[in-house]
């Protein structure tokens, strides 16, 4: 699945975001790893032993010409290939909302990795609702640049719909980061209205 994200400004801050979690020489696996950006990164950096899933044929090319370790393979036919908390770090970024099967997805990360990594676009930003008032179209911005049509995200959902679902399944989150307009907020509105003023959220998930 891929990342269908573009390499911008937005995307290289959840970047930067995303390595600050990971520890030095960490195991991780990346689902829907896209090009190979972020796992490069994290090789470069926190000099992490990787792998990514990638469905996208050009894009697993692209990896390798990285130098990077691929699987080509749908995530959300699960992970059997992979053992039991096998993984220090599982990460799916900006791509939950595209899989067909997102609570498979995420048990299935849950399973393999100690802590799991997930980032999305949130639909309740309030950009989005006005957007959708006073034009009554879907939603179009950097994050979103997608029409109707042709859009991968298939399963959208707001950063409360997280928290309850975590909270039904029992998962913890033991971080959360939201973002708005590529920059890293803060302030107090975003940690108590977060779901309506905060554009992406990064959450950092566990289950025992």
């Amino acid at each position: 699945m891929n990342n269908h994200y573009k390499e911008s400004k937005g995307l290289h801050l959840n970047y930067s975001l995303i390595e600050e979690m990971i520890e030095e020489k960490a195991k991780v696996l990346d689902l829907g790893c896209g090009n190979g950006y972020l796992l490069k990164l994290l090789k470069d950096k926190k000099h992490i032993k990787g792998i990514g899933i990638e469905i996208s044929q050009n894009e697993v090319i692209q990896c390798l010409e990285k130098g990077l370790s691929v699987i080509q393979g749908d995530i959300d036919e699960g992970l059997k290939q992979f053992a039991d908390k096998s993984y220090d770090y599982v990460i799916l970024n900006q791509t939950l909302q595209s899989t067909y099967n997102p609570d498979y997805v995420l048990d299935e990360m849950l399973r393999v990795g100690k802590k799991c990594i997930v980032s999305f676009p949130n639909f309740a930003y309030w950009r989005v609702r006005l957007y959708y008032f006073f034009k009554g179209n879907m939603p179009k911005s950097k994050v979103l640049p997608f029409e109707w049509y042709n859009t991968p995200n298939i399963h959208l959902l707001t950063i409360k719909d997280f928290f309850e679902f975590a909270k039904a399944r029992k998962i913890k989150i033991s971080q959360a980061i939201y973002t708005t307009r590529a920059e890293k907020r803060t302030a107090f509105q975003y940690r108590l209205l977060s779901n309506f003023f905060a554009e992406e959220a990064i959450f950092v998930i566990s289950k025992d």
